[in-house]
Order: C-alpha cells, then sequence, then structure tokens
C-alpha cells in the first residue's frame, strides 16, 4: 500500500514537535537572554546568576568595615545582582598582594600600602576613598608636658612602626626634630600598655581603637593631649578600595555596583552605629572585643568617612589634594623612591558610575 506524501509530510512534523518538547524539557536548547555565557559588549556577563565579588579586609572585622558587614546584612550587594564574599585580613595579610594575585577582586588598605606595591609594579588602581582623613593621632598624659609638636623633643615617642610611623616623620620633620637626635623615637607594640605604664611619653593611637582603649582604661579627654595629624598638615589617607586593573578593566558596572551598595552601608551605619555593630559583632572572633568598644569605634570611624561639614554626596570620591600630600611625604620619608603617577594611581570613575547608574 502507498503512503501519501501528505501523511509523511503529517507523521514528520509530530515527530519533530515531540523532539523540541523533549529537548527543551531537558535543557537542551537555551536562550540566549539566560544563557550563562552571554555577555554584554564590555565583556561583562548577563547571565542571571549573582556575580561572585571578593574583597579583601586589612585587619579583622571589626566598626573599620562596618558599612561592607551592613550593605550585606540589609540585600543591598544582592539587589545589585552580587554575591559578595568579605575576606578577613590580619598580621600575615596583605591585600594589595591578594587582589594582584586574584585572591580577591577589591582590597581595603591604607593609601601608602597602595602606592608601594603600584611603584613594584602591581597591576593595581584606587577606585574609592573610604576615609577621607586620618585617623592618627599621637596621644600624652598632660604630665608630660607636651602641648605642641615643639614639646616631643627629648621625649620617648612611641609608633607600631612597619609603615605606620611616616605621618610622625613628616611632623618631625615639619618642626625640625631628628627622629634620631631630638627625639627617642621607638617601636610599640599592638596594645597601649607602654603608654599606660610610663614607658612612653608620647604613642601613637587611632582615634577610634587606641584611644578609645585609653578612655576604657580609666583615663579621661581631659587627662590628656592629643596631637592631630590633620590639624597639622601632615595626615595620610587611610581606608580606600582598589582593584586590580585588569579586572577594572572587565568589569567595571560590577565594580560600580559593589561601590554603590558599600557606600549605601557606609551611609546607614552613620545614621545607625548601633544597629552597624550588630552587624559586626557578627563576623568578630568570639571574646575578642565588646560591642561598647565596637560602637565608639563606629562612632570615631564615622567622622573620618564623613568629616562635619562634608556633602554626603562627596563619600568615596578621592580629593586629588589630599592622595597628592599622602603621594609627597610618602616620596620624602622613603615609602616609594620615585614620585608616584597620581593620575594613573587612582581613579574617580567607577564611583561617578556608581552614582549615576540605578
Amino acid at each position: 500500500m502507498k503512503i501519501k506524501p501528505q501523511k509523511i509530510q503529517a507523521s514528520l512534523v509530530i515527530m519533530l514537535v515531540i523532539m523540541i518538547t523533549v529537548l527543551v524539557g531537558c535543557g537542551g536548547m537555551k536562550s540566549a537572554s539566560t544563557d550563562a555565557g552571554a555577555a554584554t559588549s564590555t565583556g561583562e556577563s548577563t547571565s542571571t546568576e549573582p556575580t561572585t565579588v571578593k574583597l579583601q579586609l586589612k585587619w579583622v572585622p571589626q566598626a573599620q568595615f562596618a558599612g561592607y558587614f551592613v550593605a550585606k546584612d540589609k540585600g543591598y550587594y544582592e539587589q545589585e545582582g552580587l554575591n559578595v564574599e568579605i575576606l578577613p585580613g590580619g598580621p600575615d595579610i596583605v591585600p594589595e598582594q591578594q587582589v594582584a594575585g586574584g585572591s580577591a577582586d577589591i582590597g581595603v588598605d591604607w593609601v601608602g600600602s597602595l602606592l608601594t606595591s603600584q611603584e613594584q609594579e602591581m597591576p593595581l588602581i584606587q577606585i574609592a576613598q573610604i576615609f577621607q582623613k586620618s585617623g592618627l593621632v599621637l596621644v600624652s598624659k598632660k604630665s608630660a608636658g607636651i602641648n605642641t609638636p615643639a614639646d616631643l623633643k627629648g621625649k620617648k615617642v612611641g609608633n607600631w612602626m612597619g609603615g605606620n610611623e611616616f605621618e610622625l616623620l613628616a611632623l618631625f620633620d615639619k618642626y625640625g626634630l631628628d627622629p634620631n637626635k631630638d627625639v627617642s623615637f621607638t617601636k610599640q607594640g599592638f596594645t597601649m600598655d607602654q603608654f599606660l605604664g610610663g614607658e612612653l611619653d608620647a604613642a601613637s593611637a587611632m582615634t577610634y581603637n587606641e584611644y578609645q582603649i585609653l578612655l576604657e582604661s580609666g583615663l579621661k579627654d581631659s587627662d590628656l593631649n592629643v596631637i592631630d595629624m590633620n590639624d597639622e598638615g601632615v595626615a595620610m589617607l587611610e581606608d580606600n578600595l582598589f582593584a586590580n586593573k585588569e579586572w577594572l578593566d572587565a568589569n567595571k558596572e560590577t565594580a560600580a555596583k559593589f561601590v554603590r551598595a558599600s557606600l549605601k552601608g557606609w551611609k546607614d551605619a552613620i545614621a545607625d552605629p548601633e544597629a552597624a555593630v550588630d552587624s559586626v559583632m557578627k563576623q568578630a572572633e568570639s571574646g575578642s572585643t565588646t560591642k561598647e568598644h565596637q560602637l565608639k569605634m563606629m562612632q570615631e570611624v564615622a567622622k573620618l568617612i564623613q568629616p562635619q561639614g562634608m556633602d554626603e554626596a562627596k563619600m568615596g570620591y578621592t580629593d586629588e589634594k589630599m592622595f597628592q600630600q599622602t603621594a609627597d611625604i610618602a616620596l620624602k620619608f622613603g615609602v616609594i623612591k620615585e614620585a608616584a603617577n597620581v593620575q594613573e594611581a587612582y581613579t574617580n570613575e567607577i564611583v561617578d558610575m556608581a552614582s549615576k547608574t540605578q
């Protein structure tokens, strides 16, 4: 019996429909718009899967980094399509090395450290300046008679060294003090025991950490004299955000999303310090700190991120004058051997993108 051509065509159509249905059900066919391999013209993935960004901190979880923990807890990163992993730092972790080597995408450190790494030809660039002021002060008991920096002559002055001493060297230079002759410049431990025990006339302290430890030990503000690096014009920029240049070239939109969410987290942390500390305490090692100490830290950190009178819209921007001052001090005191190319050391492009794109 001969089969009519019309019947053959109908059978083929039915078989084709069945095959397509099976393939789609098994995931054998994918739309280009949902393909994990699809990318934009800039090379960034258009996948609906969240993009992972690894943030390397310069130290252990504390209120110094509260904005990032708040952004993660409140879902700000998730809203931007990001899965942010916050990697704790420590004494043996150099954020620049982690980012340059690809173990992290974005890092937090002081600008002086970044300048050193850039001079060593690590492919890094600053994408945001979080702390707008230096938190470093020299503190002394009033009984030591150090009322001005000139009074440091003949005194025993402490600092942690290892890259933290350059603002003090600039201070000594400003007042014509030779750190090898006019003052006894001494390595300071990571506690304030030397100062409390009278072994140091003046000690280095961060406003948000060591200075608060002194107050917690029973001293009062009225018992102490403070020399502020900002007031003396020798401040260097501290906590920033930086990225690997190659990663940034291919991920500018991702970087902008990260910065936008992070700044949103910082704004919330400044507005509600107690809630921010709750986020910090979830991450801090048990027994390593107290909520009270972290709350004071958060309150002081807020003053560095958004100094009095600063427009909130300027948060995250790198000030050219302050960056240049930091680079000049770094050059003068040997942090870097050659003058930094400031124009290539940082960019405000990512913060601009973060403020304009939604």
